[in-house]
């Protein structure tokens, strides 16, 4: 069961498995988890907003399409809970340090590129997290999951022109915070120009 594909495992959700469940928590628990914390800047917060996408796909399964991909699906649950969570809260509880690893993804950076580049990506952290929640949420689907501009139009329901405006204004307030030429394209921080359609 464990090389079942996604929607094999929604089809056994939808019977009542709780192992197809449990399959399809370990194969996106850390792409939600990492959205999640990008978005709220909050690890418990994160590790709660994992747990209710997780509660809500097993409770809607029966409304989750077998033909489409899981993640689009899941990206929406995550970004729309993530999104509740910071305007009710409207504060950061916890330093933007937890956020690093995933920032800058552990597989890309060695132990002594990660401590070289350490308060570069405190800065950025913060940035991003000072961005107004709408436009974080844009900007962590676009550039920290690489989504397209058409995919996250889908995820979060909103029309292209408003991601645009959103992704542009909060690469604007990026740039503003981060400081002009401070990053240089393609130094491997966080490349503010987007040719993705």
């Amino acid at each position: 069961m464990s090389q079942s594909s996604d929607q094999e495992l929604i089809a056994q959700l939808q019977k009542g498995d709780l192992e197809a469940l449990g399959l399809l928590y370990d194969r996106h628990r850390q792409m939600v988890f990492r959205t999640a914390l990008a978005i709220s800047g909050d690890p418990e917060a994160a590790s709660d907003l994992l747990q209710d996408v997780f509660l809500r796909l097993y409770r809607f399964a029966d409304h989750v399409d077998q033909q489409r991909p899981l993640e689009p699906w899941l990206y929406r649950m995550t970004a729309n809970l993530s999104y509740t969570y910071v305007k009710r809260n409207r504060r950061w509880l916890r330093p933007l340090e937890d956020l690093a690893d995933w920032l800058i993804g552990s597989s890309k950076y060695s132990p002594a590129d990660l401590a070289e580049k350490n308060d570069d990506w405190e800065q950025v952290q913060r940035a991003v997290l000072d961005l107004p929640a709408a436009q974080r949420v844009v900007v962590v689907l676009y550039y920290l999951n690489d989504l397209s501009l058409m995919e996250i139009s889908d995820i979060l329901a909103v029309p292209m022109g408003t991601i645009k405006s959103r992704l542009h204004y909060g690469r604007q307030a990026l740039k503003k915070n981060l400081g002009l030429g401070r990053f240089a394209e393609g130094d491997g921080m966080l490349d503010l120009n987007y040719d993705r359609p």
